[in-house]
């Protein structure tokens, strides 16, 4: 894979104690180094006019001030420094650099995957939270529907323990991004129910689907098949970009959820799958994931399943309060 990545994102300093620092990227890059056909890349820094079109300008304005005055504790949970305000253009710039080299003919053993940070789904339109200052996947998907030739829709697939609040306040009441979501039912930030399904104007265009804590590959494969896999046949996007966390891993720390390493290699041969059957441009950007070992051996399996990797299948069965939520979610979208 090629994996975008900028010097400046490490300089984002959330503190000793905070779980999102920059051990995770340098744990990342310590995992691929040990693998074949890394590529690395630096793309460029968001711009004011690709942030702008997914987030209030006065909200911009309002970090870009915070980050020029040392930064500090925007909440309980969103640190910043000076160095903040680079970095998070600097993320932002590499999930659009991904949906760039996806939306060119990148694929295969050359599918883009940006390990920026800090991480994006969580900020909404005029709020940071969640350790989100820029919705990254956001920016990405935004720029490729409304300037990219050949791309009217696009969906986004995020699949950290997290429901993303943010990518679904962002594109609530539009009908060209399809966000899907899998989440820990009842976790932080307590969004991503199944009826939130779309506005007025963009009805069924959003899918959630809140698992129960101990879901795991059979769970998340469930809801692939099911739910994910038969939407997209109904949406037939031109853009598929993953918000790949990985804090659903059973070796993190934040979560009860029970997702392996194999585990996440099947969905990404899933999803691979799906992409190409739509002839989908495909492009992953980093979200979550707290354990730096589970963190960087999941974004290795990633690698490793377009170099030719087959993980193997989940084959147990699934949770009777999952197959009630999917149940529910199908119901909801009349799939």
């Amino acid at each position: 894979m090629k994996f975008g990545y900028r010097e400046i994102c490490l300089e984002h300093d959330t503190g000793p104690r905070h779980p999102e620092t920059a051990d995770r990227i340098r744990a990342i890059r310590r995992g691929l180094a040990k693998r074949h056909g890394v590529e690395y890349h630096d793309g460029a820094p968001a711009d004011r006019d690709a942030v702008e079109a997914v987030h209030d300008p006065a909200y911009i304005s309002e970090i870009e001030s915070f980050c020029a005055d040392g930064g500090g504790t925007w909440d309980a949970d969103t640190v910043a420094v000076e160095e903040t305000w680079d970095a998070a253009l600097a993320s932002a710039g590499l999930a659009r650099w991904a949906v760039e080299e996806a939306i060119d003919g990148s694929d295969g053993r050359q599918t883009p995957f940006a390990i920026g940070r800090p991480p994006g789904h969580h900020a909404e339109f005029d709020e940071a939270m969640g350790f989100c200052f820029f919705n990254n996947a956001a920016v990405a998907a935004h720029w490729a529907v409304d300037h990219a030739e050949g791309v009217d829709s696009a969906v986004i697939f995020d699949w950290d323990v997290h429901h993303g609040n943010g990518t679904q306040d962002i594109f609530y009441d539009r009908d060209d991004v399809f966000y899907v979501s899998i989440h820990e039912q009842g976790l932080f930030p307590g969004t991503g129910e199944v009826l939130e399904t779309g506005g007025p104007n963009a009805r069924k265009t959003i899918l959630n689907a809140p698992l129960p804590g101990g879901s795991g590959d059979e769970e998340y494969t469930a809801v692939v098949d099911e739910l994910l896999d038969p939407a997209i046949e109904r949406f037939a996007p031109d853009l598929f970009v993953v918000s790949a966390g990985f804090d659903a891993h059973r070796h993190d720390p934040i979560s009860r959820m029970r997702v392996s390493t194999e585990g996440y290699g099947h969905m990404t041969d899933r999803v691979r799958t799906i992409a190409d059957r739509h002839d989908a441009a495909l492009a992953f950007v980093l979200e979550g994931g707290y354990g730096l070992d589970a963190l960087a051996e999941s974004v290795g399996m990633v690698h490793e399943v377009f170099d030719g990797r087959e993980p193997v299948e989940p084959d147990g069965d699934v949770l009777s309060k999952a197959e009630r939520v999917i149940d529910d979610v199908r119901a909801a979208h009349e799939l």
